[in-house]
């Protein structure tokens, strides 16, 4: 049911936008009776949940199955050190309410993925995505597309984000650019680090994700221009801003099921063997002869691992007189993406066979064996 006036609080907590030319209370009833699911709450979720928030969007949802680490602190400003090793989703329900009482939260401490996405996506008017990784992104689209749901997309790599708004139809009925014009395809597993590799600059998410957060609250108040059917770069090193014309490919039209992502954007480790954390504890308990290697960086290696040596990442391509193509060796870095890469990397180019990798890194092996063992 919906709000048909602002009352006395709302009328003081929101008297700049009640004054602001072309926005007015028309634009705030807008926001007060609208619906936004956020998914990712880190980077770039902490600054478009906390002015979502503070802008008045009546419903808001948080997608995040994660937990904080001291790690994210750097960049992920809405957790403090007191939320360390909690769920991500319900730290920034708490955070949010201090900020905002008006507002009706829900926190979703699972992970969307195709057997969920429609149930939890449906129902929202504006998906804000506000992740990392590339299957839940092409996620995300597809399940917009189904839904008929404008899709706010943000990333960021080291010092550069990028920001767009993907289907979100038009007066005369057509549809804007979505995703998959951008990127047709996924890029070859292992050629785009993740920030836990490359790093990032820990002011970008919140320049990004501001801007992120800008084009929801246009979009839910209908008014400006939104960033569709282009891509709007921004470069922190220089501090330039360059918009690129997005063609529109039709590619909503080959859309009409979620498919299996992770499959789709890991193709090429469909069949690169690996190991539970649970199999390796029973493989060492066993005493068998196998090498164990940790390839996180140095500092992450000293503050806490599972034995074994380590050469970290970047290293490998000069280390590869170290790696043994006979004897049986497990790799592994935090969440078991990275070793996964670098796997497949060893097995196309340089023929190796022998290589498992550790499925969930050593941060499974603390959820699951031992939790005292550091984890950065």
């Amino acid at each position: 049911m919906k709000d048909n006036a602002l009352n006395k609080e709302e009328y003081k907590r929101y008297s700049r936008h009640l004054v602001l030319k072309d926005f007015g209370e028309k634009g705030q009833l807008r926001l007060k009776n609208s619906s936004v699911l956020v998914v990712g709450s880190g980077g770039l979720g902490s600054p478009v949940l906390s002015y979502l928030t503070a802008a008045g969007v009546g419903r808001i949802g948080i997608a995040d199955f994660d937990s904080v680490s001291i790690s994210n602190l750097q960049r992920q400003v809405l957790f403090c050190d007191a939320d360390i090793d909690m769920n991500k989703a319900e730290r920034a329900v708490h955070h949010l309410q201090l900020l905002n009482p008006l507002i009706q939260f829900q926190s979703i401490d699972k992970k969307i993925d195709s057997s969920n996405a429609l149930e939890i996506l449906k129902g929202f008017d504006v998906i804000v995505d506000c992740t990392d990784n590339f299957p839940t992104r092409y996620l995300l689209n597809d399940a917009s597309i189904l839904l008929n749901i404008p899709l706010v997309f943000g990333s960021i790599h080291q010092y550069e984000g990028q920001v767009s708004v993907f289907n979100v139809q038009k007066p005369d009925g057509s549809f804007s650019s979505s995703y998959r014009d951008l990127f047709p395809h996924p890029p070859e597993p292992g050629s785009v680090p993740d920030c836990s590799e490359a790093g990032v600059l820990g002011v970008l998410p919140g320049i990004i994700g501001s801007l992120q957060a800008n084009e929801a609250i246009k979009l839910l108040t209908q008014t400006g221009e939104l960033l569709t059917d282009k891509l709007l770069i921004f470069d922190s090193q220089c501090t330039e801003f360059t918009t690129v014309e997005i063609p529109n490919r039709n590619s909503r039209d080959s859309i009409s099921d979620l498919i299996d992502y992770e499959a789709y954007c890991n193709s090429s480790n469909a069949h690169q063997a690996e190991v539970s954390v649970l199999e390796l504890q029973k493989f060492i308990a066993s005493k068998k002869e196998f090498v164990l290697i940790d390839i996180r960086p140095t500092f992450e290696f000293e503050a806490g691992n599972l034995g074994g040596i380590n050469i970290p990442m970047d290293e490998i391509p000069n280390s590869i007189d170290l790696l043994s193509k006979k004897k049986k060796t497990i790799i592994h870095c935090k969440h078991g993406t990275s070793s996964a890469k670098i796997i497949n990397w060893l097995n196309t180019h340089h023929g190796y066979s022998n290589l498992i990798n550790l499925k969930g890194g050593i941060q499974a092996w603390k959820n699951q064996i031992d939790n005292s063992i550091e984890v950065l």
